[in-house]
C-alpha cells in the first residue's frame, strides 16, 4: 500500500527549516491539513483547519482517503504530537512521517544536557500536578507547557513540593527568530513567558527535605486521612501482593484515604478508587493531586453496586469484605489471570475471607506489626491490629 497521508513536522522557522524530502511532499500534495498557524505559511490550493472540536478530525482524513493529504504538526509528530493520534486512527501503511528537530532535541541541545538523561514530559491538555511524580534530587525534566503561565505555575508548584531550589529555564519560540532564554530558581522566577515554551527543570530538593519514594510504602503522613487508612507496613506488603506493572488497572474497593491505588499509579498503573463516603472520596481526590497521580478516577458509591464496568489487572478491597457478595462480584469482573488481595481485620471479615478461600482457592496470609514506643522511662512493643490477608490470581 502506498501511503496517501504524509505527516509533515514543522519547527518555528517555518518552511525554511524544511528538509528537501518534506519540501517534496509539501509541493504534491492535493490538500494540506493543520492548524491556522502552520497553514498560514504555505500556498496550497485546497487548505483545512483542525475541526473543532478536534474529535471531526478522522472524519475529515477519511473522506479525503486516496488522495495526497499532507498534515503539518509541530516538531516531531511521534512525540506528544499528533502523529500518534494519526497512527492510532489508520493502518500504518496508509502514512507516512517526516520528523523535524522537535522541542525536546531543540532544548537539550541549547542546555547541553544529554536528551538521554532527561526525562521528557508535557503538561499541554494535562493537570501540572502530574509533575509531582517525577520530581527528584538531580533529576532532569524537559515539559512542554500548556501556555505562558506554565511557568509560574510550575515555580509555585516545586516550591510547594520542598524544590524551590530548582533551576527553572524556559526556551521560548525555539527555532524561530523569537527565540529567548530565560533562567532563574524556582522559588525566585517572576513573570509569564510565550505560549511557545519548553521549560525545562533541574531539580534541587530544599536542604533536609527527603522527597516520597517511588517505592510503594510511604510514610502515612504523605495522605491526608481520617484513620481510615492501609498503614504503611502493611500496604508495602499488599502492594507486593498486588505486582502491579506499568499501565494495568486497578480497582481499589473501599478505598478509604485512596492509599492503595495512589501507589498503584505511583509504580506505573491505572486505577480506579470505589468509595462511598463523599468526604473521603474528596479525600482521595486530594491525596491523588499531591502525590503525582491526578489520573486517578474516583467513583463515590458502595460496592458491589458502584463496581466499574472495565476488566482491571487487579483488585484491592480494602473495606467491606464481609459485605455479601462483594469478593464473589470483584473475582468474576477479573480479567483471566488477575489478581485478587484482600485484606480483613474483624472476625465477620476473616471470616469472609475464609470461606472465599475455601471456595475459589489462594492463600491467606496473617499480618502482625508491633512499632516500639516509650512507657514511661522505658520502651515497650505495642502491636497493631493484625490484618488477615487474602491473595489469590483468577485462572
Amino acid at each position: 500500500m502506498t501511503p496517501w497521508l504524509t505527516i509533515i513536522g514543522i519547527g518555528a522557522d517555518g518552511l525554511d527549516g524544511l528538509a528537501p524530502a518534506a519540501r517534496a511532499v509539501l509541493a504534491g500534495a492535493e490538500m494540506v491539513v493543520g492548524g491556522e498557524r502552520h497553514l498560514a505559511m504555505v500556498a496550497a490550493a485546497e487548505k483545512h483547519p483542525w475541526p473543532r472540536p478536534f474529535s471531526g478530525a478522522r472524519a475529515l482524513l477519511d473522506s479525503h482517503r486516496g488522495r495526497r493529504v499532507a498534515v503539518l504538526a509541530s516538531g516531531d509528530p511521534m512525540w506528544f504530537g499528533i502523529g500518534a493520534t494519526l497512527a492510532g486512527w489508520f493502518d500504518p501503511a496508509e502514512l507516512a512521517v517526516i520528523p523535524h528537530p522537535g522541542a525536546f532535541s531543540l532544548a537539550a541541545a541549547r542546555l547541553k544536557w544529554p536528551l538521554q538523561e532527561c526525562l521528557c514530559l508535557t503538561v499541554h491538555g494535562r493537570p501540572l500536578e502530574a509533575l509531582r511524580l517525577h520530581l527528584a534530587p538531580g533529576r532532569r525534566l524537559l515539559v512542554l507547557a500548556e501556555d505562558g503561565r506554565t511557568a509560574p505555575a510550575l515555580a509555585r508548584l516545586l516550591v510547594e513540593a520542598g524544590f524551590g531550589p530548582s533551576l527553572l529555564a524556559a526556551l521560548e519560540s525555539l527555532g524561530g527568530p523569537d527565540e529567548r532564554l530565560r533562567r532563574a530558581h524556582a522559588e525566585s522566577w517572576q513573570g509569564d513567558t510565550a505560549d511557545l515554551t519548553t521549560l525545562a527543570v533541574e531539580c534541587a530538593a530544599e536542604p533536609g527535605r527527603v522527597p516520597p519514594s517511588l517505592v510503594p510504602g510511604l510514610p502515612d503522613d504523605c495522605f491526608e486521612h481520617d484513620g481510615q487508612l492501609t498503614k504503611r507496613e502493611v500496604r508495602a506488603i499488599t502492594l507486593a501482593a498486588l505486582a502491579p506493572l506499568p499501565g494495568e488497572l486497578l480497582w481499589d474497593v473501599g478505598a478509604g484515604s485512596g492509599s492503595v491505588g495512589i501507589e498503584w499509579m505511583r509504580a506505573g498503573g491505572r486505577a480506579v478508587a470505589i468509595e462511598p463516603k463523599p468526604e473521603r472520596a474528596a479525600r482521595i481526590g486530594r491525596n491523588a493531586l499531591a502525590l503525582g497521580v491526578p489520573g486517578l478516577e474516583v467513583v463515590q458509591g458502595a460496592a458491589p453496586g458502584a463496581l466499574p464496568y472495565s476488566d482491571p489487572d487487579a483488585v484491592f478491597v480494602g473495606g467491606g469484605v464481609s459485605e455479601p457478595g462483594l469478593l464473589e462480584a470483584c473475582r468474576a469482573a477479573l480479567r483471566p489471570g488477575g489478581r485478587l488481595v484482600a485484606n480483613a481485620v474483624t472476625a465477620e471479615g476473616e471470616a469472609a475471607l475464609l470461606g472465599f478461600r475455601s471456595a475459589h482457592g489462594g492463600e491467606l496470609v496473617r499480618l502482625a506489626v508491633s512499632q516500639l514506643a516509650p512507657v514511661g522511662g522505658f520502651h515497650t512493643w505495642h502491636p497493631a491490629m493484625p490484618v488477615t490477608q487474602y491473595r489469590g490470581r483468577k485462572t
